[in-house]
């Protein structure tokens, strides 16, 4: 006969056990603590496992979950207090029964906090009432929906009430709106203060999620919504860098919203994907803010906002938090006890959507991660909007698309924006090893006529006195950030060959020498440019470009002729760059004047 036991952890760091079998009016109330079993949890009907001030369950099993019963597991999480603003959420608990393993979960598991150990289960309101309420804790139903394999605003599932949200599936929710003002366990946190930016706070009770916990993933960067699935945090970096699930991009994003924005019409929200970049296990990551968008009711973009700005460590996933990621081929992606750690809410690198609090000398010494060389790119577009792009300097990093480093750009429907051009694809973080006459391509897109403004806001963990360069490839110009911002107007169109982001502005390759025996001239009687290569270079491509940076005129394996003829007479008069590039990726350009005013 299984021995029924009752405990009350205060002082002591952790406490591990076997297996544990909770009986009926017999609950175990943890307070500040990890309580680590190495295998199963049996709950009786009517017990109750409660986990309190940042209390964490951490388990050992391997393979599937074998906690059983109807008592449940009782865990706090806080979301946002603001009725129109969503939280990404994935619950570490699901519905109670007798038999073994994972269990789906629904809104009908939250519940109102009103002590330490008693709650009132929140009111689930009709899909025709839009608005949460802080106290009577009633939730709108009308705004659960999941995600999985989804390529388009379409996919989006409504749940609503159902009780149908496997584990690790994630789920949307909106906040609530009022004041709570009960203080469940006497420690000055109230439920619900009220004021701008707070919280609401949630108690989700039902069975412990454990084991390994499979979510399906699709091809494509299909989009799936998932999250922490455990009453523990999860180290972010160990999921997501775990060799078995290389069928996702082991990217996570996170999303953010402007709280300003008080409408449940989608045409009126604001809001984007702050994108996190693992890099390696061992690492803190890298995490670039969102760029707020905001949607017509069909799901497509709309108008643009400003960048969220927000700083939010993500290495450890707090409880209850929700992400997506996306599939980099058909299968499935498992979260692990392996991957489960106590590691608190509010320490250093675990925020729930929180901006990271300000760190102590001590914090800091205790943290012992690898910190990614890297610096932050911002461009302000349009005095609208910044789109935030961040480079890192990594020996493990390829010239090519590397799953953990490389961050694809969640946000691409919007009319203006910038960033990596990797692969034929669009990024907002890239990975590269450094060297000096590497110049990292910008992909440019521009709708309308459009100011750019380029500027450095941080540089992490990499050489101070280095030069970082916009190069301009249309007048072969050098703008040293370092120094200050570099703004550029450009007319509507898709820049990819133009801006890159440079080290050096020595132009290393071709001889001085060589380069000047090159003659470029433009013959305006004859409306013909020539080129002289008496030293008989071998070419690949002739390009020329408007002063707009569009491509005009092109000609390809040009090879080693001493003479090149072209014909401008179909151009209009202006200004052009001629631009030769050799076999060896190298480039010789010049500006030409063409004149055809009055030929008939």
């Amino acid at each position: 006969m299984k021995k029924k036991i009752c405990f009350f952890f205060t002082m002591i760091s952790m406490q591990g056990f076997a297996q544990i079998y909770i009986g009926a009016n017999t609950p175990v109330y943890v307070k500040n603590q990890v309580l680590y079993v190495s295998q199963n949890i049996n709950l009786a009907a009517n017990s109750n496992l409660y986990l309190r001030n940042n209390s964490q369950l951490v388990q050992g099993t391997t393979g599937s979950s074998t906690n059983s019963g109807t008592g449940i597991v009782s865990v706090y999480q806080e979301g946002t207090s603001d009725n129109f603003e969503y939280n990404y959420w994935c619950s570490p608990v699901g519905s109670p029964t007798i038999g073994t393993g994972n269990t789906n979960f629904g809104i009908t598991l939250l519940n109102r906090p009103t002590s330490s150990t008693a709650v009132v289960p929140a009111t689930i309101l009709p899909l025709s009432n839009y608005n949460g309420t802080a106290n009577p804790l009633a939730i709108a139903s009308y705004w659960i929906y999941k995600l999985t394999n989804a390529n388009n605003y379409s996919q989006w599932v409504q749940v609503a009430d159902a009780t149908t949200i496997a584990a690790g599936e994630g789920f949307t929710m909106k906040g609530t709106s009022g004041t709570d003002t009960t203080d469940p366990e006497a420690t000055g946190v109230v439920n619900n203060p009220g004021a701008a930016a707070t919280a609401q706070r949630y108690d989700f009770r039902g069975k412990p999620n454990d084991g390994t916990i499979n979510v399906t993933v699709g091809s494509g960067n299909a989009a799936t919504l998932t999250g922490n699935p455990y009453p523990s945090a999860l180290d972010l970096n160990a999921f997501l860098m775990d060799p078995a699930n290389s069928a996702c991009t082991r990217i996570a994003y996170f999303w953010e919203q402007d709280k300003s924005a008080n409408s449940h019409y989608l045409s009126a929200y604001k809001g984007g994907y702050g994108t996190y970049s693992p890099g390696t296990l061992g690492s803190n990551g890298i995490y670039v803010a969102a760029t707020f968008n905001s949607y017509k009711s069909d799901g497509t973009l709309n108008t643009t906002g400003t960048s969220s700005g927000l700083v939010i460590e993500r290495k450890y996933s707090p409880i209850g938090q929700g992400f997506l990621i996306n599939g980099a081929s058909n299968g499935t992606v498992s979260f692990k006890n392996a991957h489960r750690v106590f590691y608190k809410e509010g320490s250093p690198l675990s925020q729930f959507a929180k901006s990271s609090p300000n760190k102590t000398s001590a914090e800091k010494e205790k943290e012992e991660v690898t910190i990614i060389s890297h610096f932050k790119l911002n461009t302000i577009i349009n005095n609208e909007f910044t789109r935030q792009l961040a480079l890192a300097f990594m020996p493990e990093a390829t010239d090519g698309v590397d799953p953990g480093i490389d961050a694809i750009n969640m946000d691409q429907s919007l009319p203006n924006d910038v960033s990596f051009w990797l692969d034929n694809g669009n990024y907002v973080i890239q990975g590269v090893n450094f060297e000096l006459t590497k110049r990292i391509p910008l992909a440019v897109k521009a709708t309308t006529n459009t100011t750019l403004k380029f500027y450095i806001p941080e540089v992490i963990n990499f050489d101070p006195s280095q030069k970082i360069y916009i190069y301009d490839e249309l007048d072969l110009s050098y703008h040293d950030l370092k120094t200050g911002p570099y703004e550029i107007t450009l007319a509507p169109g898709t820049y990819k060959d133009r801006f890159k982001i440079a080290f050096t502005s020595v132009t290393l390759g071709l001889s001085e020498e060589v380069k000047n025996n090159f003659f470029i001239n433009q013959d305006n009687t004859n409306s013909v440019l020539n080129a002289l290569n008496p030293d008989n270079i071998v070419f690949k491509s002739f390009v020329l470009y408007d002063l707009l940076g569009r491509a005009v005129l092109t000609k390809n394996n040009l090879k080693g002729e001493q003479n090149y003829n072209f014909s401008t007479s179909g151009l209009s008069s202006g200004v052009y760059i001629a631009t030769f590039v050799t076999a060896d990726h190298e480039k010789i350009a010049q500006k030409v004047v063409i004149s055809n005013a009055g030929k008939q």
